[in-house]
């Protein structure tokens, strides 16, 4: 592999090629580039970006507080996870073990357990699917979308058969049900509300019943129903999440297309951007009950993600369709494979080397397994549990896009930086579950009024749907509300101390790393609270390393400050050298 290759491999352009194709098509036609709010886009050098800054005293001022700081967290994390250390024997009967020598592994998060223990059966179901793509494209012809649709229907009902078993058939009557609702409804404005409180009940009733278990629903005797005939994956409501947003996308782009006014000259598919795919309406006859199936249940992105719009998705197929498989560019691919590759490696050596996730589940007593650890010990548990957390979900989402992009559909790129590699909460949460993020924007956010009318309580309803969405639980519903409380300090500097007009002055970017320091604290707070440690593990670990150590807490405190702060600053640089090459992630 080249320089060259290998600097690319790293770039946020590998991760997502619309970055910087999209925006250009749409600038060649249009004649001027135009950028979508929360999504990224790709222009000409912005004449703000300022003279590199990698090349001086300040800087290697920096690389020296690096150099010293990340390898000093890797060794805490790790010298609390050696067999030597007191706490070992509190958590290692709930280690597994590994296959590095010597070295057991930490496999006790059961969501990334589930798609670990299963990556050799997903790798050949990806390239069975391949290769009945190919045979299917043989037989039954290429050039058109219905041979498509054809192919995902059979397929998805097969995967959805081995997956869920006879549960298959309730989500089937769900769908049936939605489509017969919205196609009844039709251009009435009640449709959205229609199409949102169905969808909507069905996620609280599918929770609380559990998913209409026979043993539960009519009686234990029928419970061997459910036993026998239950498939791989029995939870099916926890996967109907998904396809609840892939509904309540279908049923929007249907009312919005049927509201559109007279069909207009379309641009083909191959020329539109991806914002003009999300947007442009398809003539009536695409919105029919194969394509609305194959859509909600596409086998590549049914189980995680990421998330399609419907009018992306027939835009996607109508293009395919014209085109020879494998992709005529598989390079990118093959490169994007590379990549989903060593962030497995990564995720491996980190739960083979910091046994972090069990040490905060400890049996017996939640907190013992971290007693007379340093306050430096205890937040690197903290901090290493929330990248644990990044990279279980960040590896599902790059396989199962993986698998759509070898199928010829380009899904956006859920996770476009480092969970390390952020200082705005906005910006955070434009880059994490980015497909989420702009079907929330889409559907929801700009619906309610967007950022013109009642922001805040838009954004409050928002992220409420989107706790509740991920869990029924108050832990997460607290996580959504503190998300909002934290965005609210950043928007009111932004609109007191605006870039365009005071970001020359010497003193903006220091006292906006110094924002950015504060945001990182209280977002790593409220992801603590909302996926890893829940309210009391938070409250003990700031106690425990913090207010407990006395003088040591506030020495570990004011340096993790200033860390921060040089952290941020080179964030701020690494932006900035995106910029000077016409690169704008809007995160």
């Amino acid at each position: 592999m080249s320089v060259a290759s290998l600097r690319y491999l790293f770039t946020p352009e590998l991760l997502d090629g619309r970055l910087v194709s999209d925006i250009s098509d749409t600038a060649q036609r249009d004649g001027a580039a135009k950028r979508e709010e929360g999504s990224a886009s790709s222009k000409a050098p912005s004449k703000r970006t300022s003279p590199s800054r990698w090349q001086t005293i300040e800087y290697f001022f920096y690389y020296i507080i690096v150099i010293i700081v990340v390898p000093s967290m890797f060794k805490a994390a790790y010298d609390i996870s050696k067999e030597e250390h007191p706490n070992y024997l509190r958590y290692s009967s709930i280690l597994s073990k590994g296959w590095i020598p010597g070295r057991k592994v930490d496999n006790t998060d059961m969501q990334y357990k589930g798609f670990r223990d299963n990556i050799p059966i997903l790798a050949i179901v990806l390239i069975g699917h391949s290769a009945l793509r190919k045979l299917s494209t043989k037989i039954l012809g290429n050039g058109n979308i219905e041979s498509r649709v054809i192919f995902d229907n059979f397929f998805a009902a097969v995967f959805l058969l081995a997956l869920h078993g006879i549960s298959y058939f309730k989500v089937l009557f769900l769908m049936a049900t939605n489509y017969a609702i919205v196609k009844y409804f039709g251009p009435s404005k009640a449709t959205p509300f229609v199409s949102w409180g169905y969808n909507l009940v069905f996620l609280f009733l599918n929770e609380w019943n559990r998913g209409y278990m026979f043993g539960r629903m009519f009686g234990p005797e029928y419970g061997w129903i459910d036993n026998k005939y239950g498939g791989i994956m029995p939870r099916w409501e926890v996967h109907f999440n998904f396809t609840m947003l892939r509904i309540i996308s279908f049923n929007m782009d249907y009312y919005w297309a049927l509201t559109a006014g007279p069909d207009l000259e379309r641009t083909p598919p191959s020329h539109q951007s991806d914002k003009d795919r999300v947007s442009t309406s398809h003539p009536l006859s695409y919105y029919n009950f194969s394509t609305y199936h194959a859509y909600c249940l596409y086998s590549p992105l049914y189980i995680a993600g990421p998330i399609i719009t419907f009018n992306d998705y027939v835009a996607q197929n109508i293009h395919a369709a014209r085109q020879a498989l494998p992709p005529t560019n598989f390079k990118p691919v093959v490169l994007y494979a590379v990549r989903f590759l060593l962030s497995l490696l990564c995720m491996e050596l980190v739960l083979h080397y910091c046994y972090v996730q069990a040490i905060s589940k400890a049996a017996h007593h939640p907190y013992n397994a971290w007693i007379n650890d340093t306050p430096f010990q205890l937040m690197m548990i903290g901090y290493f549990n929330l990248h644990i957390i990044w990279l279980k979900l960040l590896i599902p989402w790059r396989f199962f896009r993986l698998w759509s992009l070898v199928d010829s559909i380009d899904p956006p790129e859920n996770m476009l930086r480092c969970m390390s590699d952020n200082y705005s909460a906005v910006g955070f949460w434009r880059g994490w579950h980015r497909s989420y993020n702009r079907w929330n924007i889409r559907y929801l956010y700009i619906p309610l009024g967007g950022s013109k009318k009642r922001p805040v309580i838009n954004m409050l309803v928002v992220f409420t749907f989107v706790a509740l969405w991920h869990d029924l639980s108050l832990t997460l519903l607290t996580w959504g509300w503190l998300i909002v409380l934290f965005i609210l300090p950043e928007l009111t500097a932004r609109a007191l101390l605006p870039y365009n007009r005071y970001g020359g002055n010497w003193w903006y970017r220091p006292l906006a790393a110094m924002g950015g320091t504060l945001t990182v604290l209280t977002m790593c707070g409220a992801n603590l609270v909302g996926f890893a440690l829940g309210v009391d593990g938070v409250k003990q670990l700031v106690y425990d390393g913090i207010i407990n150590a006395g003088w040591a807490g506030v020495v570990f405190l004011g340096g993790t400050l200033g860390c921060l702060f040089v952290g941020i600053n080179i964030m701020f640089e690494i932006r900035e050298e995106e910029a000077r090459r016409g690169l704008f992630l809007g995160c």
